[in-house]
């Protein structure tokens, strides 16, 4: 029997949890738009839904406006048409850009090598643990001893359900956008993430070996006296109650080790250290889907997985990846994330392009994981295509202002999601404790979905059917499914909204916070540009030299308490002194300080408006209280170089990603004669900052995906798909 909807009372009750005043804002008048009422103090106006299709929001709508080089030309060209026109490699703290370099089974090194040091800060490759200087986890005693009880075939099985480790209750995962990812990590001057909650959408171990038919209690005794003593409690044995004669025994992981999330089964798998960190190239998926799946090929949480920063959805990345392993080895990963198996040899893996655009490579031991932060950066290969210029010198003065100016280091459109539900105004709905209308906005429909993640919110919206909702939602999907299981336990009763976007994992709930608070950063800096130009002004902060530890994102160190950095007010006498690089703008919450005069008055108004208290960032709710941060106004590239291509078929790629050049396939071969023009970039960027809003600064033209969707349906190489293949065939 479905359960239907239940309706919400008519007052959310969860405004008796909001701990800081309201600030009345009587004078204002009330907006039902989806956007925050502060996009009034933009200047433009709201954006409208066209009749055929959902509202589509611009760079504008999220206080994306200006532009450092006004002066220069613009190039005009096409972003992101293919995944490769977007590469992205992790640069590592020692400034080492990360590539695959063996997708092959991890090699085993002399055990004489082994590093038996405990000192977590080494280099990663210093940090590699040779993976033969281990006891058997599986020795031939085990195959003996348990060939007495079963057959070969259960022996495989089980040795196949051992390898994998226990599944550890874990979380649906995947988004369906680019903003579902784990947020990137805070700028200068944010406070380290408080203890985090542990109500989750989460899944029960159900995996079992059967043994055949034993009729004899005596051998059955056995075998339970053998699974104790070889496995040491790890694996559990009950006869099998689903036959009345209760002659076959089901063997499983032990729920005590499952409840303990896997802690304390390494030494099961002999002495390595407790992480593996490896590289993996995703193609066309956010950094949290890609773990996601990661993590349930694995049957591991996904807290077991961390990065040291999170990349765009639309390219092809490559970044380190750890993974806390409990007791399964590079091997056992690089099999199953591999899909190898009896019926897919390893030469078949090594031949063809990773499943569902995952690759992994460079496994080795490690004896401590990643955090976030703990990178330089990024490096970028970047192809704009259909490229339009007046002069070549034009182009070399778009470029070069770019490498030597910078841009503005606006937080870019992935931030805020692409889909017609905005990240920010969620953020802005759970910032003032209005939880229904939170939980209203993540199940609202988006136009341009999968179809199945449609018909799972038809089935709820418009039918009130609880039950087909929850069958047909995909578990990609985290958020509006750990809101609709939710439910379910309550039997299908609404009202607890709080209590539903609590069982959403805290990275997706703290993501829409962070939007909210990216979105009044991009708005402010717009007004500091637009007003008073990119040069240091009376009223701009600057950190106070020596108060900000520039190598706080190098390796683990002991922990010291957090103290915000000090940050200094420009006076006029300090202006000859600072450069446009050294001012910083706050992101909103306890521990910052706000720009003097007009810059901080307009500071306050936006939240004001939004009906925030700028002096009030403590929620009842922790999770939410907000402790702010700061961030640079520009960005200047690290390095930056780029070169001029010419092609006619757009299907033809222009660069290659790591993967294709090591499976050897052909490199792309550029057309000195072909019909249009490509521009190829090459640029590194520091931390937390986005490749489009460079890009942006290049061709002065909206970053948005669908704004950049229609440049590509409407460019003129789009007549020429398929030239290459015609021409091959004539």
């Amino acid at each position: 029997m479905s359960s239907k909807l239940v309706h919400p009372r008519e007052q959310d009750q969860s405004h008796q949890d909001h701990s800081p005043k309201r600030i009345k804002l009587a004078d204002q008048p009330q907006q039902d738009h989806i956007l925050p009422p502060s996009h009034a103090l933009l200047g433009i106006p709201l954006p409208v839904a066209p009749k055929d299709g959902p509202i589509k929001f611009m760079e504008h709508d999220v206080g994306i406006s200006e532009y450092i080089s006004r002066d220069v030309p613009q190039i005009e060209g096409v972003i992101k048409q293919r995944f490769t026109d977007f590469l992205v490699y992790e640069v590592d703290l020692d400034g080492r850009v990360i590539h695959l370099n063996d997708i092959g089974k991890p090699k085993i090194s002399d055990a004489s090598q082994q590093d038996n040091s405990s000192n977590d800060s080494a280099p990663a490759d210093e940090q590699d643990v040779p993976s033969n200087a281990v006891e058997d986890p599986w020795p031939e005693s085990f195959t003996m001893t348990l060939s007495a009880f079963l057959s070969p075939e259960k022996i495989a099985e089980l040795k196949d359900m051992y390898f994998h480790g226990p599944m550890i209750a874990s979380i649906s995962q995947e988004g369906t956008s680019e903003s579902a990812a784990a947020p990137p990590p805070e700028a200068k001057g944010s406070r380290r993430h408080r203890k985090r909650e542990k109500k989750e959408c989460v899944q029960e171990d159900h995996r079992q070996v059967l043994s055949d038919p034993i009729t004899s209690k005596d051998t059955r005794t056995a075998l339970h006296k053998a699974i104790r003593q070889l496995f040491k409690g790890k694996l559990d044995s009950q006869i099998d109650t689903s036959i009345e004669d209760g002659s076959r025994v089901a063997i499983r992981w032990a729920r005590k080790e499952g409840e303990r999330g896997g802690r304390g089964v390494g030494d099961s798998r002999g002495s390595y250290p407790p992480y593996i960190h490896l590289t993996l190239q995703k193609t066309n998926r956010d950094t949290q889907d890609a773990l996601g799946h990661l993590a349930r090929s694995l049957h591991i949480s996904v807290k077991d997985l961390s990065v040291a920063g999170t990349k765009d959805k639309r390219g092809v990345t490559v970044q380190r990846v750890s993974i806390k392993r409990g007791n399964k080895t590079v091997d056992d990963v690089w099999k199953v994330v591999n899909g190898i198996n009896p019926r897919r040899p390893a030469q078949v893996a090594l031949q063809q392009r990773g499943e569902r655009g995952i690759r992994i490579a460079d496994l080795n031991y490690h004896r401590a994981s990643l955090e976030l932060g703990m990178l330089k950066g990024n490096s970028f290969i970047i192809t704009l295509r259909n490229v339009r210029i007046h002069s070549m010198s034009g182009l070399e003065e778009a470029m070069n202002s770019v490498k030597t100016r910078g841009f503005i280091n606006y937080y870019g459109m992935q931030r805020f999601g692409t889909a017609s539900v905005p990240t920010h105004s969620i953020g802005l709905a759970l910032l003032k404790s209005e939880w229904q209308k939170a939980v209203t906005l993540i199940l609202s429909k988006r136009q341009g979905e999968h179809p199945d993640v449609d018909a799972a919110r038809d089935a709820w919206l418009r039918d009130g059917d609880l039950d087909k909702a929850l069958e047909l939602m995909p578990r990609r999907v985290v958020a509006e499914r750990c809101i609709l299981e939710s439910f379910k336990k309550q039997k299908g009763d609404t009202r607890n909204a709080m209590g539903a976007l609590s069982t959403i994992p805290r990275n997706l709930r703290l993501m829409y916070v962070h939007a909210y608070q990216s979105y009044i950063w991009n708005a402010i800096v717009s007004e500091r540009i637009r007003v008073y130009g990119a040069k240091p002004i009376v009223g701009d902060l600057v950190f106070e030299e020596d108060s900000w530890d520039q190598g706080s994102n190098s390796r683990k160190v002991a922990r010291k308490p957090w103290t915000p950095p000090r940050v200094k007010t420009l006076a006029y006498e300090d202006l000859d002194k600072y450069n446009m690089f050294d001012v910083i703008m706050p992101l909103p919450g306890t521990d910052v300080a706000y720009p003097g005069g007009e810059l901080g008055k307009k500071y306050r108004e936006f939240l004001h408006m939004d009906a925030l208290d700028p002096d009030n960032w403590v929620r009842k709710q922790r999770e939410y209280t907000l402790n702010g941060s700061y961030r640079a106004v520009l960005h200047q590239p690290k390095d930056m170089s780029w070169s001029v291509l010419r092609y006619t078929d757009p299907d033809v790629a222009l660069a290659q990603a790591d993967e294709d050049k090591l499976l050897g396939f052909d490199p792309p071969i550029t057309d000195a004669n072909g019909k249009f023009l490509a521009l190829q970039i090459n640029i590194t960027l520091g931390t937390a900052a986005y490749a489009t809003m460079a890009l942006r600064e290049i061709t002065k033209t909206d970053t948005s995906s669908h704004y950049q969707t229609g440049l590509t349906q409407a460019a003129e190489d789009q007549k020429y798909r398929g030239y290459e293949k015609l021409m091959e065939d004539e």
